[in-house]
C-alpha cells in the first residue's frame, strides 16, 4: 500500500499549537497490478492456462518420437510375424520336394520293372506250346503292360522330377527371403512399407510355386515358355522432371559411369544370358514331349503285341517293352522335367535382375536409392564376376559382336 505522508508545516501557524509535535496521517490506496499480470490473473481465475511455442516444441517433439517408435514396434512385430510363416513354407517345401523326389525314383522303378517283367512275360509266352500256362503269361503281360501305360501317363503328366525342382527352389527362395526380413529387422529400420513388400513377396512366391497337385499346378508342358517369376512386379515409378546423369559428381556412391556400366550390363543380361536360357528351356521342353508320348505309346503298342498271337506279335511285345524301358528311363532317370525347370528359373533370375537394375535406374532421386557402390558388389557376386570384371564387362561390350555371356555361375 502506498504511503502518503502530510507534514504540520504544511498548514498555518494559527493552528500550531503543538508545533514541537508532528502529525503525520496515512493514508492506503490499492496498487493497481500491471495488464500482464492482470491477464494472468484473469486466464488463472478461469482455470485457462496458456503454453508459449518454446514449451509446445519439446511436446510435439515428443508425441512425433512416440508415434514413429509405436509405429517401427508394430511393423517389427508384424516382420517378426511374417518370419516365422516364411520359416514354416521353407520347411514344409522342403519336405514336400524330398517327397515328390521319392515320387519320381518310385514310381521310374516300377514302371521299368513291370515293363521289364512284361516282356520277359511275352517272351515266355512264345516258348509255351498252348493252354493255360500261355493264357496265363499273354494275360499277365498284357495286365502289366497297361498298367505300366496308365502310370506313364499320370507320371508324364505330373512330372514328378519337375514338381520336386519346383518346391526345392521355392524352399531357397523363401530361405532367402527369411534371411533379408531378418536383416531389415536388424540393420535397417522397419516401416509399414516394408511390412507391406514382405507380405507381396511372400505372395508371389505361393503363386510361383504352388503345394497343391489339383487345380493349381504348374503347366508342365505350356504353349509358350517364359522364364519363371517368383516375385511382385512392380510398377513402374513415376518419372521425376530433374536428371541424374550430365556430369552428374558423386552422390550416394553413384555417379554417371555407374549408371552406364548397370544399364551396359542389362543389355549384356537381355540379349546373351536371359535370350539363351528360354531358347534351352524350349529346346528341352521340345524333347520331354516327345518321350511323353514315346514312352505310353511303346507300352500301349507292346500290350496289343503280347495280345496277339505269331511270332511277330511277340517281337512287338519284346520289343515294345525293351524301348519303352530305356525311354521312361531318359525321361524320368535323366530328370528332364527337372531340366526345364532349371533352365527355366535362372532365365528368371536374369529377368529379375534386370528388372531390379532398371527400377534402381529410375529412381531419379538419388539419394532413395541403394548405395551405387554397394549396388554394384551385389550385382557382381550374383554375375559370379569381380568389380574389375563386371566394369571390363560393360567397357568392352558392342551389341553387334558377340560376347561372352555376363554370368559366370550358369
Amino acid at each position: 500500500m502506498a504511503t502518503i505522508q502530510v507534514s504540520a508545516s504544511s498548514f498555518p501557524r494559527d493552528r500550531t499549537s503543538a508545533a514541537s509535535k508532528t502529525r503525520e496521517s496515512h493514508i492506503s490506496v490499492p496498487k493497481l497490478p500491471c495488464a500482464g499480470n492482470l491477464i494472468h490473473e484473469l486466464n488463472r481465475r478461469n482455470r485457462l492456462q496458456t503454453i508459449n511455442s518454446a514449451e509446445m516444441k519439446p511436446l510435439i517433439s515428443t508425441n512425433m518420437k512416440n508415434e514413429e517408435a509405436n509405429g517401427n514396434w508394430k511393423a517389427v512385430e508384424e516382420l517378426y510375424a511374417i518370419m516365422e510363416a516364411v520359416a514354416d513354407r521353407s520347411e514344409m517345401h522342403k519336405n514336400i520336394g524330398v517327397q515328390r523326389d521319392n515320387w519320381n525314383r518310385l514310381l521310374l522303378n516300377s514302371v521299368n520293372g513291370m515293363t521289364v517283367t512284361a516282356a520277359t512275360m511275352a517272351g515266355l509266352a512264345s516258348l509255351t506250346g498252348g493252354g493255360a500256362p500261355l493264357l496265363a503269361l499273354k494275360l499277365s503281360s498284357t495286365l502289366l503292360y497297361t498298367a505300366a501305360t496308365g502310370i506313364l501317363m499320370v507320371m508324364n503328366k505330373i512330372q514328378p522330377s519337375q514338381l520336386a525342382e519346383e518346391q526345392r527352389n521355392a524352399a531357397r527362395l523363401f530361405k532367402n527371403l527369411h534371411q533379408q526380413l531378418k536383416t531389415v529387422i536388424k540393420v535397417g529400420r522397419p516401416s509399414l512399407n516394408d511390412v507391406k513388400a514382405a507380405m507381396e513377396k511372400v505372395l508371389a512366391l505361393d503363386k510361383a510355386y504352388p503345394l497343391p497337385l489339383l487345380g493349381t499346378m504348374l503347366e508342365k508342358f505350356p504353349e509358350t515358355v517364359e522364364p519363371a517369376v517368383w516375385w511382385p512386379r512392380e510398377q513402374q515409378r513415376s518419372q521425376q522432371e530433374e536428371t541424374v546423369g550430365g556430369g552428374m559428381e558423386i552422390n550416394n556412391g553413384w555417379s554417371e559411369k555407374l549408371e552406364e556400366e548397370m544399364r551396359e550390363v542389362v543389355g549384356v543380361l537381355k540379349r546373351k544370358d536371359a535370350a539363351e536360357y528360354v531358347r534351352l528351356s524350349k529346346l528341352v521342353l521340345k524333347v520331354n514331349k516327345i518321350l511323353a508320348i514315346c514312352g505310353p505309346f511303346l507300352t500301349g503298342v507292346a500290350a496289343v503285341g503280347s495280345v496277339l498271337g505269331g511270332s511277330w506279335a511277340v517281337a512287338v511285345g519284346v520289343v515294345g517293352g525293351a524301348l519303352a524301358t530305356v525311354v521312361n528311363t531318359v525321361e524320368h532317370g535323366g530328370q528332364v522335367g527337372m531340366v526345364f525347370e532349371m533352365y527355366r528359373s535362372t532365365a528368371g533370375l536374369f529377368q529379375l535382375m534386370e528388372e531390379t537394375i532398371e527400377s534402381t535406374l529410375e529412381e531419379k532421386d538419388v539419394g532413395e536409392r541403394e548405395n551405387g557402390e554397394l549396388f554394384e558388389m551385389k550385382v557382381a557376386l550374383q554375375l559370379g564376376r569381380s568389380l574389375p570384371g563386371l566394369q571390363n564387362l560393360a567397357a568392352t561390350h558392342s551389341p553387334s559382336s558377340p560376347r561372352e555371356f555376363a554370368s559366370k555361375l550358369f
